[in-house]
């Protein structure tokens, strides 16, 4: 009923709530898509200000091996495709395991466990998803190599940049160490690396599936990492 009634205004005014609510989800959907829903929520309830917080986190790194013989090779536009397939399986995972894509740079993602979500056992879950991501992987794209580490610490987690320009992201040791271990990764049995100090930091049961190697000085640090591996999983 659109006329000048109560009850036409009060349609009105109905019509005009649902169009708000409407393009509402359509801004969180699609901004979502660029920077992660649970950003997105966290802007809609608390404002976007510059600046973060320390937050105990998981990161885990993922990059394809060869990429440049790859695009040498190839077309850009199956280059593109190539790329868009691998990214899906790494969203899919690390969604499945509770975590957030935090970007993407060239052929490499980079997945944030515990931040802007505070989770229970961030490392246990970034720990599952390389493990997960490993296989399903091999599964669903064996014609590429990839190396994945895992890191696990204390972090600042918060808006970078300008107030004209910035992004939600976490800075710090761990972001650095898993980057490294990544580089490692590529060369080593089973393309998958951890620090010791994220298998010490995981649930038990999720800890129980690794084993603990030898320490490493990994490039552009001063301190030595113990390196850890996922074990073989069982038959069947």
């Amino acid at each position: 009923m659109y006329d000048g009634s109560e009850l036409g205004l009060l349609q009105a005014g109905f019509n005009s709530m649902v169009a708000g609510l409407r393009e509402r989800e359509q801004v969180k959907d699609l901004f979502g898509r660029y920077v992660g829903s649970d950003v997105v929520e966290g802007a809609l309830e608390r404002g976007t200000a510059l600046g973060g917080e320390i937050r105990d986190v998981a990161v885990l790194f993922v990059d394809l091996v060869g990429s440049t013989g790859i695009a040498a090779t190839r077309p850009p536009t199956a280059v593109v495709a190539l790329l868009n397939a691998f990214f899906a399986v790494v969203v899919d995972v690390v969604d499945e395991h509770d975590g957030w894509v935090n970007k993407f740079q060239g052929d490499a993602a980079l997945a944030v466990f515990g931040a802007p979500a505070t989770l229970a056992d961030p490392a246990g879950c970034a720990l599952a998803a390389a493990r997960a991501l490993a296989a399903r992987l091999a599964e669903r794209m064996p014609q590429v190599q990839t190396g994945i580490g895992v890191s696990a610490g204390r972090a600042v987690a918060g808006n970078l940049g300008d107030q004209r320009r910035f992004e939600y992201t976490v800075i710090g040791d761990p972001v650095n160490e898993a980057a490294r271990l990544t580089e490692l990764a590529k060369s080593a049995s089973g393309r998958v690396l951890a620090s010791a100090t994220a298998v010490a930091a995981a649930d038990p049961a999720e800890a129980a599936r690794w084993r603990l190697g030898r320490r490493v000085r990994l490039r552009g640090r001063t301190e030595q990492t113990r390196l850890a591996s996922p074990l073989p999983e069982p038959p069947g």
